[in-house]
Parts: C-alpha cells; sequence; structure tokens
C-alpha cells in the first residue's frame, strides 16, 4: 500500500513508538517526542505537504502544514500505529509531558508565560478572523456613505445595519468568556467554571449596579464604586477586556489543584467547582478584575506616549520588532492592547504600522514564489503559494514565518528593509487608526482611517522585500547548489523511468517482429495482419485530449510513441485488453503492456509522478501477470496528486508503433471504459489481401 504525507511524518519523526503525545494550533503540528534526536528535519520539510519545521527544547517538534492542519492532525490520528498515542491526549498533557520530559533551560518559564498567552488566544482566531471581515464590510460601506459611521455609539444606524452591526460583536464584546475558557483549561482547571467566573462582571446586573455608584477619581480617572456589605467595587465595563480573565485563569489554575489536593476525590466534583465560584466570583470583581483593567491600561497608556511622543519613530519601530517578536509570541499582548485601546480610545494606533509587517512578510513569500516558479523548484513553490494565500487573504504570518523565513536566514534582512521602507511611509503620513480589530490583509484594507496611506504603505513594504529577495535570492550558495543537485536527481529519476519503458518497449517490438514473420512457423498478431484495424479501449473513465495537448514534451512531441492523453474521472486504471505485463513500477505511475493483438501500449499516470514515489498509489499488479480486459492495474488517490501539484493527465501510447502503418486518435470528449479511444493500421496490405479487424477493447 501507498504511503502518505501522515505516514511520511510519522516515520520521519522516528516512528509512532518515538511520538509521546501531539495536538495541533492554526497552523502547526506538534509533537512531544522520547527523543527529539531521532528526527530527520530534512526529511520532514521535504514531505510535499509540509512547508516547514521547527525543532524545539525538550524533544518537542513543530510541523509546519498551514490552513489544512487540521485534516492532517485527523489523518495521522488514523493511522493505525498512532491509535494509542492520539487516544485522548490533550494540548495541556503535551505541554505538562514537555515539562515533566527534563529541563528546558533557565528560561522554561518564559517559555511556559507565552505558551500560556498562545493557547489563550490561538482558538479564537477563527472567529476573531471572520469578525474582522464584518468590521471591513461596514468600514466600506461607511466610506461610501452608505451608512454612517458604525464605530461610533451616538450615531444610529438603521435597523437593518444595527443588526449587520452585531456579526461583529457577537465576538468582541464576549471575548473575555472565550479567553477566560482557554485560559482555564490550559490551566488544568474546570474551563466552564472559568467561563462562569468571568461571566459575572459581564452581566447585564453587574453593569447595572453602576446607577447607585458613586463617581470617585483614581489614577487621573473617574470610575464608579458602590459599597457591597460595605466592601468598595469598582464598576467596568469588561467587553473585549481580555487582560483580567488571563489574571483570574492564572490564580484559579492553582487554586483548583489545591482543592483537588484538599478535598477528597469521591466529592471533588461537586465541591471543587462550588469552592473555586465561591473564592473566585468576588475575587475577580472585586480585586482581579479592576487589576486586570488597570494593568492593560498601563500597558495601553506606555505605547501611547511612546505614539503622542513620535509618531514617525512609532511607525517604524513596531514593524521592525514584530519579525522577532511573532516567533517567541511576544505579539499576544500587543494584541491585547489593540483590543483595550478600541474599547478606551474608539480606536487603535498599533495594526496600521503592524500591516508594514505583515505585508513586508507576504512581500518576501512573493519573492520566493517568483524564484520557486522560476527555477522549477515545485516543493517550495507549493509551500510560498499556501503561505502567500494565508497571508494576503487572511493575514496569517505563520505559515510565511515558519514555512519560509525562519528556514533561510538570508530572507530577514530584506523583510526588515521592507518593515523599514512601510514604517516610514507610514509615520511620515502622520500615522494610521482604525475604529476595529482585523487581521491586516488585502480585504481588510478599507477598515483603516486613511486608506490610501495605508495602502501605499505596506504596498511599499511588500515589493520592496519582494524585489530584494528575488535580486539576491533567498538561498546561500550551498542551498542552491543543493536545491539544483535535488532537480537533477529528479529529472534523472523521470530519464531512467522512460528510458526503462523504451528499452520494454524495444524488447517486446523485437518479439512481435519475430513473432509475425512467417519464417518462424508462428502465426502473425492480429494487429500486425496486412490491412488489420485494431481499436484500444479507454484505460478510465475521463476525457480524451489529443497527444499534442499533454502537458509533458516527451509525451506530446511523441517521442516515447504515438496515442492520446486521457483527464480521468474517476481513480482506477485497468488494461484496455487482454495480454502481458511487461512493465509494473512500484511506484505505480507507469505501465508497460503487451496486448495479445500485437500492441504495445505505454499507460502513464499523470504527469512527472514518479516524483511521488509511490504516494497514492496502490498497484494492483506485477511484472509478468496476465491480465484480460478490464483487470484493475492501479488505483490512485486523486487528492494527493493534485494537492503535490501534478497533472493527472494520463497518456496512452502504442510504444511499437513503427510496425504499423497508422496509429490516430479514434474519439474526442468524455470517454467510459472500454470505449475506443485509438485505431492503429497495419501496414497497407498487398492488393490482393482482404483487410481484417481486430478489436482490442474490454467486453
Amino acid at each position: 500500500m501507498a504511503s502518505s504525507p501522515a505516514s511520511d511524518i510519522v516515520k520521519a519523526l522516528g516512528g509512532a513508538g518515538n511520538i509521546q503525545s501531539f495536538t495541533h494550533c492554526a497552523t502547526r503540528l506538534r509533537f512531544q517526542l522520547q527523543d527529539g534526536t531521532k528526527v530527520d528535519t530534512k526529511t520532514v520539510e521535504s514531505i510535499p505537504a509540509v512547508m516547514g519545521a521547527v525543532p524545539q527544547a525538550g524533544d518537542r517538534f513543530q510541523v509546519v502544514i498551514g490552513g489544512a492542519v487540521t485534516q492532517m492532525f485527523e489523518d495521522i490520528q488514523k493511522l493505525p500505529e498512532m491509535a494509542k498515542v492520539s487516544s485522548g491526549e490533550s494540548d495541556d498533557d503535551v505541554k505538562a509531558a514537555a515539562r515533566a520530559h527534563g529541563p528546558r533551560g533557565k528560561f522554561a518559564w518564559l517559555d511556559s508565560f507565552f505558551e500560556f498567552l498562545s493557547d489563550s488566544f490561538r482558538p479564537t482566531i477563527g472567529a476573531l478572523l471572520g469578525a474582522s471581515l464584518f468590521i471591513t464590510f461596514m468600514s466600506l460601506m461607511s466610506t461610501l456613505g452608505i451608512i454612517g459611521n458604525w464605530a461610533d455609539p451616538r450615531v444610529a444606524l438603521p435597523t437593518s445595519w444595527q443588526f449587520v452591526n452585531l456579526a461583529w460583536q457577537s465576538v468582541f464584546v464576549f471575548l473575555p468568556l472565550m479567553v477566560a475558557y482557554n485560559a482555564t483549561k490550559k490551566l488544568g482547571a474546570d474551563p466552564w467554571v472559568g467561563f462562569a467566573i468571568m461571566a459575572v462582571v459581564m452581566l447585564p446586573g453587574f453593569t447595572a449596579l453602576k446607577d447607585a455608584a458613586v463617581q470617585m477619581k483614581f489614577a487621573g480617572s473617574t470610575i464608579n464604586v458602590v459599597s457591597i456589605f460595605g466592601a468598595p467595587l469598582t464598576i467596568f465595563n469588561y467587553s473585549s477586556q481580555v487582560f483580567p480573565p488571563l489574571l483570574m485563569a492564572g490564580v484559579l489554575g492553582p487554586l483548583t489543584k489545591l482543592l483537588r489536593k484538599l478535598i477528597p476525590e469521591n466529592v471533588q466534583l461537586i465541591f471543587v467547582p462550588f469552592l473555586s465560584m465561591l473564592i473566585m466570583m468576588p475575587l475577580t470583581a472585586f480585586l482581579i478584575g479592576p487589576a486586570g483593567v488597570y494593568a492593560g491600561a498601563g500597558l495601553a497608556n506606555a505605547l501611547r506616549t511612546v505614539n503622542d511622543f513620535s509618531p514617525l519613530i512609532f511607525a517604524i519601530v513596531v514593524p521592525l520588532a514584530y519579525p522577532f517578536m511573532v516567533p517567541l509570541g511576544l505579539h499576544w499582548p500587543i494584541n491585547a492592547i489593540m483590543l483595550l485601546n478600541i474599547q478606551t480610545l474608539g480606536y487603535d494606533f498599533i495594526q496600521g504600522p503592524m500591516g508594514s509587517w505583515n505585508f513586508a512578510a507576504f512581500g518576501a513569500t512573493a519573492g520566493v514564489l517568483f524564484l520557486a516558479i522560476r527555477d522549477r523548484d515545485k516543493m517550495m513553490r507549493q509551500t510560498a503559494t499556501g503561505a502567500l494565500a494565508a497571508g494576503l487573504l487572511g493575514g496569517i504570518s505563520e505559515p510565511s514565518l515558519y514555512g519560509i523565513h525562519l528556514r533561510y536566514k538570508r530572507i530577514y534582512p530584506r523583510m526588515l528593509v521592507g518593515c523599514l521602507v512601510g514604517g516610514l511611509i507610514t509615520g511620515l503620513g502622520g500615522g494610521l487608526k482604525t475604529s476595529a480589530f482585523v487581521f491586516t490583509s488585502l480585504l481588510t484594507i478599507p477598515a483603516f482611517n486613511n486608506i490610501g496611506l495605508y495602502a501605499i504603505s505596506i504596498g511599499a513594504a511588500f515589493f520592496t522585500a519582494m524585489i530584494l529577495v528575488i535580486i539576491s535570492d533567498y538561498r546561500t550558495a550551498e542551498q542552491k547548489a543543493e536545491a539544483a543537485a535535488v532537480r537533477e536527481a529528479e529529472a534523472e529519476a523521470i530519464r531512467e523511468a522512460e528510458e526503462t519503458v523504451q528499452a520494454a518497449a524495444l524488447e517486446v517490438a523485437a518479439e512481435a517482429s519475430a513473432a509475425g514473420a512467417p519464417a518462424a512457423g508462428r502465426p502473425i498478431k492480429p494487429a500486425l495482419r496486412p490491412g488489420a484495424i485494431t481499436q484500444i479501449a479507454a484505460p478510465m473513465d475521463g476525457v480524451v485530449m489529443p497527444l499534442e495537448q499533454v502537458p509533458d514534451p516527451v509525451f506530446s512531441r511523441g517521442t516515447v510513441g504515438a496515442g492520446v492523453g486521457i483527464l480521468p474521472h474517476g481513480n482506477t486504471v485497468v488494461s484496455p485488453a487482454a495480454g502481458k505485463i511487461l512493465v509494473a513500477h512500484a511506484t505505480g505511475h507507469a505501465f508497460g503492456i503487451r496486448l495479445d493483438s500485437g500492441i504495445e501500449l505505454l499507460i502513464h499516470v499523470g504527469i512527472d509522478t514518479v516524483n511521488m514515489e509511490g504516494r497514492g498509489f496502490d498497484v494492483k499488479v506485477k511484472t509478468g501477470d496476465r491480465v484480460e480486459a478490464g483487470t484493475p492495474l492501479v488505483v490512485f488517490d486523486r487528492g494527493v496528486i493534485e494537492e503535490e501539484g501534478y497533472s493527472l493527465v494520463t497518456p496512452v501510447l502504442v510504444t511499437n508503433g513503427k510496425k504499423f502503418g497508422s496509429i490516430a486518435q479514434a474519439i474526442s470528449g468524455e470517454v467510459t471504459i472500454g470505449t475506443p479511444v485509438i485505431i492503429v493500421n497495419a501496414k497497407t496490405p498487398e492488393p490482393e489481401s482482404e483487410p481484417v479487424v481486430a478489436t482490442a477493447t474490454a467486453e
């Protein structure tokens, strides 16, 4: 049975026995291994479905997949050898195992802290991305004058547009509950208890306490304070706040572990949640919630001070810092501050400069894609295409960063120049603001207050990075030489495969010539009889095309033989008639058959599919086998072939054509197995001979 990308990944990681547990994030598979030294990183990166590999401390390993990571995770789970590994292992188990496996260095606490931040926000990315597109749509409608300022609560929108506006509010208003759930789960407590604790301060009834509150001055701000059993309670609007739920989870996690130690196991289900809520609800309302609000406000004010002091410096520093912050997870607190800015100021000033970093990253990826296409590097072309699409359409930089930029260190200096150029333009233009939290992609350009300035700055960042990468290349001389050697090896493999088929065809042609000679005392093969007309049936369902349209010069020029191309509809190739298998490659990409009629056929499944080394092909026959019309030769996985970027067009060729008078296409368009697709005419008979029709079709 042919291997799959999922099984190839497991094998390159040292096999299922080397994997303790695994999970995934938005773009990456995360593995906790028994022994990280057993990983063949180059093999992992060479798998077509893989965008990159990131070895980590503590025998952890990340494999960058991109948008298809969920499907790949499920494919690995379904592997028989992974049954025990993937049975209920959670993300928390993965991280706990990593910490228990051994020391990660003196900064292990910092690594754990940023993993906590990442895992608290990561599951919300899909919802945030969807909401940001609703926001962009509302911004565009406002820019076009169709509606008023949707972000100003003083503006009364028509009822229909109020409903549309709820689409993004449903995410951002209740974001604290989402973060509370994720953060609590990350720290090993009951996530629904964390959700309920945070929900207390978001209830309409809590907000309504403001009506009985007394206004006071604190740290230069006016706050509303109400007396609860004689204790002062500060009333805040916690919508979109993310620091309070993070702090709440940070206390609830250790408290839950303590309660589990103190309370007997048989009553933990009742009393651990109850006591957690009894302690944490007032603690959050009176202390943790306000502390989170002030902590976030303090960080936001610090950044605002820098921006107010010099928008130019701020616009340059942000995009230059982000390429180093994102790999470390330092960008998550900044994302929280963006949300806080929108809630407190009504706008955010960080996302505009941040866009220069994102588009410089995407521009560098575009430069890599250009070089990959030029150099016919199929693997990098696939990686860069996926990363660029994720960036330009989704604003997600991780596939570019982990799949390409961190693997080829020459990219970073060129990308930083793009960041500088974009940030400089933003700063000279007076800075940028947006009324909503959005992912900086092509689709969210209308969300910024100065669309022209934003478009120019991100365009300059994109094309500067792209041009610099194209001019100077992203690879060292050694890496370019290695890539050229790989391409040459692939080309040599193709040549060897074709030569093998042609040699087999010549051998059979010689046998056919001897078989057709009267002096040999053997009967003439039906298709070789003077005047015979033989029809060759389609070996698969599909669409027939002239050989000239087959996307490969070796086949389209008729170098291997005359015939047709078929774009298959199904996934099975059968023998078109009775005969003997001369060549059956283990890779399943090509078959040579000597039909009983005397015709030698080559059926080549797809173009350049020899490079797949059998992945996606289930071969049903072997060299020397006897086959009949309709005998299955191979079953192939269309999805795997297309995913790896290869054409499914299948040439069906007569390789001993010199023995015949003519070979012609019999039909165009849709065909099914058994439909005649090639007509082979024997050499012109003597005048007294009568033509004989020999049909080699599947009955």
